[in-house]
């Protein structure tokens, strides 16, 4: 889907993105109830009531003040964006300095054939030094910032959002000190360490999709959908805090961590990071 170079000091690593991830939704036409035909959506000017072509069709962007500023391809060309293929690295910071609200979008950066050695440089340098790479890359017409990280074998580019486009949360938090015990505190530790698991994406399910999935199926099969069944937790009266926590300490204790169970139509195993899950009748998702 892309394809230039990365420049790191005065070294070129020519690369490939590849898309990382795909979402396994289903995706519904909009039909008629009646006879199933596709519902369309016209382009209908809300003043002359006429439908318009595409080649008709502006950017319009209205300000504060209710004014409508037109915008066309011509002003678009105007701007100042790199057209050269180029990640420019701007600098490498440690990665446990960037926030993950920061990240968007994830791709796999693939070398290109006579890349392979400074590939692997530049992927081993920040291994070791336990940092990624900052950089500038123009996608899709746009400026954006990103930032490049090993994965295994694997340089992986995850699209960043801009400072300003990060919001404050302005709602009421709980106090710096919200008066808790020494005991509260405690048995929560006690509660996240009962909790506590070496993470495995693999070992969570959609459970959603998969029924949906078997929905699906049985609908175009003419036969009656599986039951599913969703187990309600039962209720306990919590007195205060610390009963609570006592009695989520028992309940962790004695059944581990809450998971989805595995579905029996996925082929359960440890998977690498650039492994798939196989839905039914679907593309494999990263």
């Amino acid at each position: 889907m892309w394809r230039g170079a990365i420049a790191f000091g005065l070294v070129n690593i020519g690369v490939r993105i590849h898309a990382a991830t795909a979402d396994h939704d289903y995706r519904f036409h909009q039909v008629h109830r009646e006879d199933h035909g596709r519902i369309q959506h016209k382009r209908v000017c809300s003043e002359c009531g006429r439908e318009v072509d595409y080649d008709d069709i502006v950017k319009g962007y209205e300000t504060a003040d209710g004014k409508l500023v037109v915008l066309d391809s011509e002003d678009f060309r105007t701007l100042p964006i790199r057209t050269d293929r180029a990640i420019d690295v701007l600098e490498c910071v440690p990665a446990e300095q960037v926030d993950p609200t920061y990240f968007q979008n994830t791709y796999y950066l693939a070398p290109e054939k006579n890349a392979g050695r400074p590939y692997a440089l530049l992927r081993e340098a920040l291994k070791r030094t336990e940092r990624m790479a900052v950089v500038k890359i123009t996608m899709r017409q746009r400026e954006v910032l990103a930032a490049v990280r090993p994965v295994e074998d694997v340089l992986v580019l995850h699209t960043m959002l801009w400072p300003d486009e990060i919001r404050t949360p302005d709602f009421d938090v709980a106090e710096d000190d919200p008066g808790l015990s020494s005991r509260e505190l405690d048995m929560a530790a006690s509660l996240v360490e009962a909790m506590a698991a070496d993470f495995d994406a693999t070992a969570f399910t959609d459970d959603y999709q998969r029924a949906l999935g078997d929905l699906i199926e049985a609908k175009a099969e003419g036969t009656e959908p599986p039951e599913e069944t969703v187990e309600a937790p039962e209720e306990e009266q919590v007195v205060d805090l610390t009963t609570a926590l006592e009695r989520s300490i028992r309940h962790s204790g004695a059944t581990g961590p809450s998971r989805s169970r595995p579905s029996q139509r996925t082929n359960h195993r440890h998977l690498s990071p650039h492994s798939a899950t196989t839905y039914p009748d679907r593309k494999s998702v990263v």
